[in-house]
């Protein structure tokens, strides 16, 4: 029997994934997890197969999650679900560690393969995914300031994620206490951003932000 940990802020969300595991017999919900640290603390009271991880999670982000997740339990398969864009999150996953990458349109087959293949220790990468990551092999390096790589995939991963909460209009105070973090440090890492992707302010950085969604890019 494989057992499930499903991590998702959503109550709806948890339950049908719930529902839909309910009809493989050889999978079992073991527990749920609202938020980060909920997460985290269940893992490490032990009894669990596979962690089925939210991107979004409250108080503590997925991928911030799945790198204390891959420190404490290395060989612990992590399948990060998402509804954002392939593109914006799949390989940073999995250079984190994940075991899987599967957005949330997913058919249920699909995810309950997924499971299957982590819980053997197998990676699960669809199509889309394997192709993303074919484009990062093949792609200029970014140190040598190649043109097709993206100036936003230069950033580290806590950059990442000040870069995405500065797009969507949040203060640099806001940013702090979201990622618990100080201010300074935030703004440390404001100036980083401006300089990778060469843009001067908040509001330039929000354009840029937009202009990459139109090409299926991080945005807000």
């Amino acid at each position: 029997m494989i057992r499930v940990l499903v991590c998702d802020d959503h109550l709806i969300v948890r339950q049908g994934i719930k529902q839909i595991l309910a009809d493989a017999p050889d999978i079992a919900v073991a527990g749920e997890a609202a938020n980060g640290p909920d997460a985290l603390a269940r893992v490490r009271a032990g009894s669990i197969d596979v962690v089925l991880l939210d991107i979004a999670m409250p108080q503590r982000d997925g991928l911030d999650v799945l790198k204390a997740l891959k420190a404490d339990a290395p060989k612990l398969p992590v399948l990060m679900l998402s509804t954002y864009p392939d593109r914006q999150y799949a390989v940073r996953s999995l250079k984190l560690g994940a075991a899987g990458y599967l957005n949330k349109s997913a058919d249920s087959e699909q995810l309950i393969d997924a499971i299957r293949r982590v819980a053997l220790g197998k990676l699960f990468i669809t199509p889309g995914v394997a192709e993303l990551m074919a484009e990062q092999l093949v792609a200029p390096d970014a140190r040598s300031g190649g043109a097709d790589v993206p100036l936003h995939e230069r950033l580290s991963h806590r950059e990442y994620q000040v870069f995405r909460l500065l797009s969507a209009g949040s203060s640099v105070g806001e940013i702090a206490s979201t990622l618990v973090l100080s201010p300074n440090t935030v703004s440390t890492y404001r100036a980083r951003i401006l300089e990778k992707t060469g843009v001067r302010n908040d509001v330039e950085l929000a354009l840029y932000a937009v202009r990459e969604a139109q090409h299926g890019e991080p945005g807000t």
